[in-house]
């Protein structure tokens, strides 16, 4: 039976206050995050909404340097630019602060001090790039050189944005410093280490054992770090901007950032309930919840619960951790370096009163169990075919009907027929499919219920044509009327979660003066006699030429998306058509869909991971060259399609049982086939 607590702490993950936040970030965490605590509301559970902006870090400082800024300018700018987009979009949170405040860099600080002082570090000495010229130690991002995978220039000391590779600084060719431009040379420096491999059989059982409904991709991407073993990890570095690390003889050293950030929770919710915040954090009566995006998932699943065991004093563990996938644009992923992205604060100006319409679209595509992928066509489609023809017609029928043939009051139930009493059983049916999906984390399908309570009232109507009964039966069209009416009441309830602008314009047309959702499902919100106000319409039309001026925006990026991106050049051909095959002969190939269960990296090769997944007859190990396209983290929880009755064949020893569907791109790269909706493990595709 599921445990039931006093009061619910919902953190959502600190955005970088080096850039605005885009779609991507609003998909993956904050829409999400923003449901789930409105819903929580809805049901008078005691809540506290935690977030603020992350503004220490190494590319904090590059930003500076790059506009002749200093960093505090720097995230001065975009924690401005954040917050107040956060608030036009009515993200709802209780606090929304910033880890550069007083009051985190004593909470930072003293979180440090007390593992210091337990010995809970260890201090290690390594060799580090130094600039010379500068006389700084130079983090990972202030390195650039020629990337050893892929022989692209300027990749940096930690990543090749270009092929994607994950690197160290002295993996670089002909490594540069980004400061002054010298090549730099290795210096001995020492660190503190929070030695995370100390906490590893501790976190087997925690994770694997207690938190096994935990979402897949979750679960996975966790499985797979301790499946290879944990190492101590860096809490300070060198580096002039963050939180000093306070202990004599650290001058020049801050806390890394992965470390300061996730203490932002704890520093916030202390600035909001400075008297109380300990009973949000060490009370075993109260659930914390982390909504991250999957990038996230290794530091709140592992990293900052280990900190939180370290330091002991009865701090909580997150109960659930709601990771997404990514949300990618045009068929291009998401890049900020490279401007292709939709910004939220550009959004917001440029389609004034259209918040909810993100809102809407950007749930109904929420990449919940897969990278899932916005465009703009889409988004039109959505605003025009289901907000304005299915939830805005229905409820503006509903008002203006009432106001013409009864002047704006609720008519009574005064000749109920069966298809009355049918259209009204649904909504309770309707509310628990709601609460189950949100329980549980499943805001498309809570969305797509709640969408199913408009799509029932359109169909009422249209089934009774209370305007053709007018002429002969208002007795029959009161009834109908009453029924439309109770209906919007319960949308004015089931979509506050979703789209709060909205509803908020609906309960005023309704004369609502509180929306409880308790009162969801009822069949008697609106009292007879009761008096609605005009009607206002809910949503309006987008037309092509709005989407167009997005789209032009877009393909004045593109080129350089691609070209930097995906190396695609443009005389490239598609492959030709192979040799015709018989119906007979495609017959005998047994494709279906799978999930990968488990994924890690064949030793002493690049390109191949073994995977374990469930095809929904078996559990099998297929090996797979798609390493220099996928890491294993992103391949957990990923629904795929393979040919299933591939005879086996043995690769680097490994015996493989199965191929992986893969489409070819023109520049070659390989992408997963994946099915568009999540299927039954073993379906086949024909």
């Amino acid at each position: 039976m599921e445990k039931s607590y006093k009061r619910h702490l919902i953190t959502a993950a600190l955005p970088y206050a080096n850039g605005a936040v885009h779609i991507g970030h609003l998909a993956g965490v904050y829409i999400p995050a923003d449901i789930y605590v409105r819903y929580l509301r809805m049901r008078n559970r005691d809540v506290k909404f935690i977030c603020g902006s992350d503004e220490h870090g190494v590319p904090i400082t590059i930003k500076a340097k790059q506009q002749n800024s200093t960093p505090q300018e720097v995230v001065d700018k975009f924690h401005l630019i954040i917050k107040d987009s956060f608030e036009r979009l009515g993200i709802s949170f209780d606090i929304y602060s910033r880890t550069s405040s007083e009051t985190h860099h004593k909470t930072a600080s003293s979180f440090f001090r007390k593992l210091y002082e337990d010995g809970k570090f260890i201090e290690k000495e390594s060799e580090q790039y130094f600039d010379e010229e500068a006389n700084h130690f130079l983090a990972d991002r202030y390195i650039t050189g020629t990337c050893p995978k892929c022989g692209a220039e300027n990749a940096y000391g930690d990543q090749c944005e270009k092929c994607g590779s994950t690197l160290s600084p002295n993996e670089l060719i002909n490594p540069k410093s980004a400061l002054s431009g010298s090549t730099p040379v290795l210096k001995k420096t020492s660190h503190w280490y929070l030695p995370l491999d100390k906490y590893e059989p501790w976190l087997r059982e925690w994770i694997l054992e207690e938190h096994k409904e935990w979402k897949v991709n979750v679960y996975g991407q966790c499985k797979s770090w301790l499946d290879g073993g944990l190492q101590p990890r860096a809490v300070s570095r060198d580096l002039d901007w963050g939180v000093p690390v306070p202990v004599e003889g650290a001058d020049g050293k801050v806390l890394y950032v992965w470390f300061d950030a996730p203490i932002g929770y704890i520093s916030n919710t202390i600035e909001l309930l400075p008297d109380e915040w300990e009973k949000w954090w060490k009370d075993k009566e109260t659930r914390l919840l982390h909504f991250i995006g999957k990038d996230n998932i290794v530091f709140h699943c592992i990293v900052f619960p280990s900190m939180l065991k370290a330091y002991g004093e009865g701090f909580i563990l997150p109960d659930n951790v709601p990771a997404n996938e990514f949300l990618n644009l045009e068929g291009n992923k998401i890049s900020t370096s490279r401007n292709w992205a939709v910004w939220l604060h550009e959004y917001l100006d440029e389609f004034p009163g259209k918040e909810d319409v993100l809102r809407y679209v950007l749930c109904a595509n929420a990449p919940e169990t897969k990278d899932n992928d916005f465009t703009w066509k889409d988004f039109q489609t959505r605003n025009n075919s289901e907000l304005v023809a299915i939830l805005g017609n229905f409820v503006n029928r509903a008002v203006v009907l009432t106001h013409k043939y009864f002047s704006g009051e609720v008519p009574s139930h005064l000749k109920s027929e069966l298809i009355d009493e049918d259209t009204l059983a649904q909504i309770p049916v309707l509310k628990k499919n709601i609460e189950d999906s949100l329980e549980n984390f499943r805001f498309r399908e809570a969305l797509k219920e709640a969408m199913n309570l408009a799509r029932l009232g359109n169909k009422y109507l249209a089934d009774t044509e209370p305007w053709k009964l007018a002429k002969t039966d208002m007795e029959r069209v009161a009834t109908i009327l009453n029924t439309s009416l109770q209906i919007c009441a319960n949308l004015a309830v089931a979509f506050e979660p979703f789209l709060p602008h909205t509803t908020q314009k609906l309960a005023y047309m309704l004369n609502m003066k509180s929306r409880n959702w308790d009162d969801f499902g009822s069949d008697s919100i609106l009292r007879p006699g009761h008096k609605i106000n005009d009607a206002r319409l809910l949503f309006e039309k987008i037309e092509d030429e709005a989407i167009t001026l997005q789209l032009a925006k877009l393909e004045a990026i593109r080129p350089k998306v691609i070209d930097e991106a995906n190396e695609v050049a443009i005389e490239d051909k598609l492959s030709p058509l192979k040799d015709e095959c018989t119906f007979d002969e495609f017959m005998k190939m047994d494709i279906r869909t799978a999930t990968v269960l488990e994924a890690e990296r064949v030793p002493k090769t690049d390109k191949l991971l073994k995977l374990l997944i469930n095809t929904g007859l078996d559990t099998r190990t297929i090996v797979s060259g798609i390493a220099e396209y996928y890491t294993p983290e992103e391949m957990i929880g990923k629904q795929i399609c393979i040919l299933a009755n591939l005879a086996p064949r043995k690769i680097k020893g490994i015996e493989s049982k199965g191929m992986i569907l893969m489409a070819k791109e023109e520049s070659g790269k390989m992408r997963i086939v994946s099915p568009e909706e999540k299927l039954s493990n073993g379906s086949c595709i024909n």
